[in-house]
């Protein structure tokens, strides 16, 4: 099938409202009609909106982040019935390509003010700020943090399929708990779907759903769990590029665009391959830099304060983010633009070490 042959299953507006376009939804719940089917072994494009449904604007004010309304996203596109997908199958996602709107050749990166979404340093980088990120081919380059230019690793942030009654009521019942232990605010719609439906955030290990993994990039494949029929698969939260661990929070370069995919159904699949979640297989696509061009930081699970915490993974990658941010200083750049940059640019987080307790070790090349 040539590229100009394939259906497009899915349209988007950037000049209209988010919540008034049809096949939009931003949450899951198996009662969300199908926005369209499409077949067994075919190959669709699907727009999508930008995460936030087009809140944010291509200016160099930083207000629209500041004030963003993150009750209303994300805004994915779906769910689409796939034929003859039921509950215990497997759905193959492949990823065939993905790329911005033609309309729209740009996307943004921002820190969330500390009383409105936050990030994960917002105890020492409180308010917000944003950079507009130019797409030139392959790379992209921003007038808010000059001077640096990169390739990107296109990919969604979000796929999934809808949940039975049944998941959904173990998510509800799950996370219901954990709010109440914690005292956490939430907001709960009256409507039934908006009442009962999950948010997309988190991801969740029975489906998916917002797993931000830099790396499903073109090439790759996503087996996920079917659990009512037809699948009712969702996708959106497209990103130009995005670093281990999206750290600002809103710290891909987020953008609008349209995501080529082949599904396949894979009967009985969850018990043939005994799936308790996702699998993952990232496409052969990625950013080379070569040997000898990783500048490693580390951070260990000992605060900036200098209290030790046992085992913390979290103290530990806000330790090295900290350290880069400092080395990357004497460049001219601003702590803010940093924390930026490392949040989208295709940087690499890992565990290097669990076992020497009582400290984590994580290094960022």
């Amino acid at each position: 099938m040539g590229l100009t042959e394939i259906r497009k299953v899915c349209e988007v507006s950037l000049d209209i409202p988010a919540e008034e376009q049809s096949k939009i939804h931003n949450r899951w719940h198996p009662d969300i009609p199908f926005a369209g089917t499409i077949k067994n072994n075919e190959t669709v494009k699907i727009e999508c909106i930008d995460w936030t449904g087009g809140q944010i604007g291509n200016n160099d004010s930083a207000d629209d982040m500041k004030n963003v309304d993150l009750t209303r996203i994300h805004y994915l596109s779906g769910p689409f019935e796939i034929e003859t997908a039921e509950p215990g199958d497997v759905l193959l996602v492949e990823i065939m390509d993905v790329q911005p709107m033609e309309s729209a050749p740009w996307g943004f990166t921002g820190v969330f003010d500390k009383n409105n979404g936050g990030g994960f340093l917002d105890e020492i980088y409180p308010t917000a700020a944003k950079a507009i990120w130019d797409f030139e081919g392959i790379y992209c380059t921003s007038r808010h943090i000059p001077h640096v230019k990169f390739p990107g690793l296109i990919h969604p942030g979000i796929l999934g399929c809808a949940p039975s009654a049944e998941v959904l009521a173990t998510w509800n019942k799950r996370e219901g708990d954990l709010i109440a232990a914690n005292k956490l605010d939430r907001i709960v719609a009256q409507e039934k779907v908006g009442r009962e439906g999950a948010r997309t955030i988190p991801g969740r290990p029975e489906h998916g759903g917002n797993c931000d993994i830099k790396n499903l990039s073109r090439g790759s494949k996503i087996y996920l769990p079917v659990h009512v029929s037809g699948a009712k698969f969702s996708v959106g939260d497209l990103h130009f590029s995005q670093g281990d661990g999206e750290i600002s929070f809103c710290g891909a370069i987020e953008m609008a665009g349209v995501i080529t995919i082949n599904f396949k159904v894979m009967k009985n699949g969850i018990a043939d391959l005994g799936m308790k979640s996702p699998l993952y297989l990232p496409g052969p696509v990625e950013p080379h830099y070569g040997p000898g061009r990783y500048l490693t930081f580390e951070g260990f699970s000992v605060d900036q304060h200098g209290k030790q915490h046992y085992m913390d993974v979290t103290v530990a990658y806000r330790q090295t983010i900290l350290r880069c941010i400092e080395y990357l200083r004497r460049f001219g750049y601003s702590d803010y633009q940093v924390y930026l940059l490392l949040s989208c640019a295709p940087v690499q987080g890992h565990i290097a070490g669990i076992v020497d307790i009582p400290k984590f070790e994580i290094p960022l090349p």
